[in-house]
Order: C-alpha cells, then sequence, then structure tokens
C-alpha cells in the first residue's frame, strides 16, 4: 500500500492552518476522530452522559476489537486507559505487588539508558518501598540498547535475581528505536517479565506483540495513532491473566462475592475503571480503525522517509548537529543549531507556523547527561506531512 498524500491531507484539518511536525507530542486528529467525539458529546448534551453510554455501547466494545487487530492479539489481553502512563503505572505496581514474587531486597530491575523519566520515578519508588536495584542496561556502539550486555547482566554472578526488564521502545528525545523483539526473546529464555512502553510506537509503525515476545505493552492514543488526549491502552498478555491482580480494584474491574470476598474480570480490563471518557474512547478506536485503514506498513514506510529526509537536510546546514542514535531510526528528529537555544527555535519557528518540540534532559536524564546534551529540538513528522512542509523547516532552520 502507499499513502495518498492529498486525501490523507484533505481529512486533516490542521493541515491548512500549521505545518504540524509535533506527532510525537500530539497528532494532529484526522476529520473521523473529530466527528466521533463531537457526535458522541452532542449525544450526551442531547440526551445525557449515561443514556448516550448505553446508546455506543456496540461500538464501545468494538474499541477492543480494533486495538487487538493493531496489535495482534486477542481482545481479552486489552484494557483502555487514561493515558500510557497510568496502562504502564498499572503494570508495574501490579508486578511490583504481585503475591510470593514481588520486589524484595536484592531484587533487580533492568531498564535501558533511553528511559523516560515518567518510569525512571516509579523504579525509583519502588526501590525505596522494597529494596528492589534499578540497574541500566548499557547501549552499544549505535546507541541502541545492548542485547549481549542485556544477556550478561541477567546471569551475573553475585547479582540477585532479576525481576523485570522494562524499556522503552523508542525514546522521547531521538529517532532510535531500541531492538524490542531481540530483548523480548532474551527475556523469555530466562522467564523474567518484560514492560515494553510503546508510547512512541504504536501508530507509528506495526507492533506484534507476540514478535516483540512482551508480557505487558503500554501505548497512548495521542501520538501517532491520532487519537484525542487521554486515552490511552494496555496490553496483557494471556499467561498473566491468572496470577496478575491490578493494585486497585473498583467494581468494573472485580465483584463482591459476598461481605468478605471478591472475585476479578477473567479479561485484561481488570485493570480498568468505570469511570472514563466515552467521547475520546470512540475517538479511540475510530482512530485505530483509521490507521489500519491506510495500513501500518505504509504508515511506517512514509513518516521514516519524510524523516530521512530532514535528517540528510539538517546534517548539510553549517552549525546544525543531528543528535539521533540508533542502528534503526524512525519519524523522530532530533538536532542542535550552534548558538541558539532550542527552546528560543522552537517560539521562533512557532511564530512562522510550524509546530516542533523541545525534548530536555530531565524526560530522559541517562541518556542525556551521558551525552552532555540539555536540550535538543524535536521534530517528528508523519505520513500526513509533505515533502514542502520539510523543506519548509529547512529553510527556517537555515536562516536562523
Amino acid at each position: 500500500m502507499t499513502i495518498d498524500i492529498a486525501r490523507a491531507r484533505a481529512e486533516t484539518p490542521g493541515t491548512r492552518h500549521v505545518v504540524h511536525l509535533n506527532n510525537a507530542g500530539a497528532a494532529l486528529p484526522p476529520q473521523p476522530v473529530l466527528d466521533a467525539v463531537t457526535a458522541h458529546l452532542a449525544l450526551e448534551a442531547t440526551i445525557g452522559g449515561y443514556e448516550a453510554a448505553e446508546h455506543a455501547n456496540g461500538r464501545l466494545e468494538g474499541v477492543y476489537d480494533s486495538v487487538a487487530r493493531l496489535i495482534a492479539c486477542s481482545r481479552e489481553e486489552v484494557a483502555l486507559a487514561e493515558n500510557a502512563t497510568v496502562a504502564w503505572g498499572m503494570a508495574f505496581n501490579a508486578l511490583a505487588a504481585l503475591p510470593g514474587e514481588g520486589f524484595r531486597p536484592g531484587d533487580r530491575i533492568l531498564t535501558a539508558r533511553a528511559e523516560y523519566a515518567a518510569n525512571l520515578i516509579p523504579f525509583l519508588q519502588a526501590s525505596r518501598r522494597t529494596g528492589v536495584a534499578v540497574e541500566v542496561i548499557p547501549s552499544d556502539e549505535t546507541g541502541q540498547t545492548s542485547v549481549e550486555a542485556l544477556e550478561a547482566m541477567i546471569g551475573e554472578p553475585g547479582k540477585g535475581p532479576v525481576k523485570l526488564i522494562a524499556i522503552t521502545h523508542i525514546p522521547t528525545n531521538g529517532g532510535l528505536v531500541n531492538p524490542a523483539a531481540a530483548i523480548g526473546r532474551v527475556a523469555r529464555r530466562h522467564g523474567v517479565p518484560y514492560l515494553l512502553d510503546a508510547c512512541q510506537t504504536v501508530g507509528q509503525m506495526p507492533v506484534d506483540v507476540e514478535e516483540l515476545g512482551c508480557d505487558f505493552l503500554s501505548a497512548t492514543g495521542r501520538k501517532f495513532l491520532r487519537a484525542p488526549r487521554g486515552t490511552g491502552f494496555l496490553y496483557v498478555r494471556k499467561d498473566w491473566l491468572d496470577r496478575i491482580e491490578p493494585y486497585t480494584l473498583d467494581h468494573s474491574g472485580g465483584a463482591l462475592a459476598g461481605p468478605d470476598r471478591y472475585t476479578m474480570r477473567p479479561d485484561a480490563r481488570r485493570f480498568e475503571m468505570w469511570e472514563s471518557n466515552i467521547a475520546a474512547r470512540l475517538g479511540l478506536g475510530v482512530a485505530v480503525d483509521y490507521a489500519l485503514s491506510w495500513g501500518l506498513e505504509a504508515i511506517r514506510d512514509r513518516a521514516f522517509a519524510l524523516a530521512d529526509r530532514l535528517r540528510h537536510g539538517l546534517d548539510a546546514l553549517p552549525g546544525v548537529t543531528v543528535r539521533d542514535l540508533g542502528a534503526e531510526r524512525c519519524a523522530i528528529v532530533t538536532f542542535t543549531v550552534d548558538g541558539h537555544d532550542p527552546r528560543a527555535i522552537k517560539a521562533a519557528l512557532r511564530g512562522q507556523g510550524i509546530n516542533l518540540s523541545v525534548s530536555s534532559a530531565p524526560s530522559t536524564p541517562f541518556d542525556m547527561d551521558a551525552r552532555g546534551l540539555t536540550e535538543v529540538v524535536r521534530a517528528s513528522p508523519h505520513y500526513y506531512n509533505d515533502e514542502a512542509e520539510v523543506e519548509r523547516l529547512l529553510a527556517a532552520v537555515k536562516a536562523l
């Protein structure tokens, strides 16, 4: 499949107003997503929120099927969440407190150098509470997580057991794509639970959880998937459903079976809470179906090609340094310009109708500190962007 750029742009109202190269932050939603959300909100205003939810129940159930198709799993393995951080946290907290298998002093969590700060803080919180150690897997010569180093760390003499491998597939601060599937093979071989943060992956490239070998995967709707903000989901491998319990249950994920007993849902939806943004979830389902209609391989090829064009153009500009690492690079491009503050660059280009972002050291401290970086400009094209927009960005950077 190939992308019909004219159609993709016609179905994206925002392209008529801005050059949006901040899809790693929050992408422009397509018209069908906008229609789905606004139509449900209008229905809530007309007949009532509970009544509108009943009316939409069939379509809400269909969202689970859509997400399952997107990541190649069963609908029983999908829980919807308010965002990727909530989804990731639900899995992590459940693993930390797993009866008989939770974190103890001397246990270890292995993570990547480019791990996101929102994940690092819970690691450290768990360390303070339980004594579990947090260790960073070294990177290889390309900058990606070293699979060989990971293998060696699991069997390291004199060290405690590895209770969790948790990495970010694509970091927030660059085009690096970590070797998630190879890491999954190591995790399975050693029987170590594997939690994958796919926040920047889903919607940008094909995702197959069986191929990746992860036990848990968290994702957001607002980035490359082009869904509304306030949406996300958690994948829980079916093998785990017999033994994992959310840290917090309500009457949606569980049910009272007596005055002193409760049961849990048999599927991943035990991780959900009863109250949710129905309009946003309907928008998530439409966004997933919309991405699938284009084809994730075609989306990846188009977005990656635009990013490559941008990197080559930036490389040719004097005083500009591209900061992306990895053997494989995705549709996130980071760079610095000599003598120019990244936030000033973002502001200057925003004034010209070009949306960019800035990644700072606190968001990925291990990686940024190791490379002596404090901030980088981040541009993230998507399949609905065109070559003229890339050239407009290059001209604006050159003019600095």
